[in-house]
């Protein structure tokens, strides 16, 4: 576990800058230029990523179980995760729904943190969770305080909200059916 939780600090880390500091930030990518920024910004968070990857799977090898989920909490998960893939690509295809959603990625992140902590109950689960969880939050109402940033993606069209709905859709049936038990080990439709 401390491998994941060193993880966490990386990754949430470098992704709390914006939150915490962000004329830091602002003056980092205009010294270092917009793309070093990134690219370093970007190694930080992979090598966080992979941290939390392999405390995870560590972790779950010795779960200690902080609650047992009652089993209808999994299909209230299930319905939570809808969501996630279309806001996912609204982030990058603007149309009505990222309108609506007014920051589709961050809002992606809280649906999938939540339906993970009602659907899982060990120690890990609930740090890695409610990490994610907690971060959304806080960066939704630093969001709300800050400079909005240009985010690359296709020109607003209301096209791209039938790709965002139907696109997310399927790569939500094919994450749940293919990817999931793949990359994570478990099925979730079983």
């Amino acid at each position: 576990m401390p491998l994941m939780i060193a993880g966490l600090i990386i990754f949430l880390g470098i992704h709390c800058v914006s939150i915490v500091a962000p004329a830091w930030r602002d003056a980092m990518a205009a010294r270092l230029g917009e793309w070093p920024w990134k690219g370093i910004y970007g190694v930080i968070s992979l090598v966080g990523f992979v941290l939390i990857v392999k405390g995870y799977a560590a972790a779950r090898l010795e779960p200690t179980f902080v609650y047992m989920p009652a089993a209808w909490l999994r299909h209230a998960a299930f319905a939570l995760m809808l969501p996630v893939f279309p806001l996912l690509l609204a982030a990058y295809l603007p149309g009505r729904i990222k309108t609506r959603a007014k920051h589709p990625m961050v809002l992606a992140v809280k649906f999938w943190a939540l339906a993970h902590l009602l659907a899982n109950g060990t120690l890990a689960d609930v740090i890695l969770f409610g990490s994610f969880l907690a971060w959304a939050v806080a960066d939704r109402i630093s969001l709300k305080r800050r400079a909005p940033r240009p985010v690359p993606g296709l020109p607003a069209s209301a096209f791209n909200d039938v790709v965002v709905v139907v696109g997310g859709l399927l790569l939500y049936v094919g994450f749940a059916i293919w990817l999931h038990p793949l990359l994570i080990g478990i099925s979730v439709m079983g």
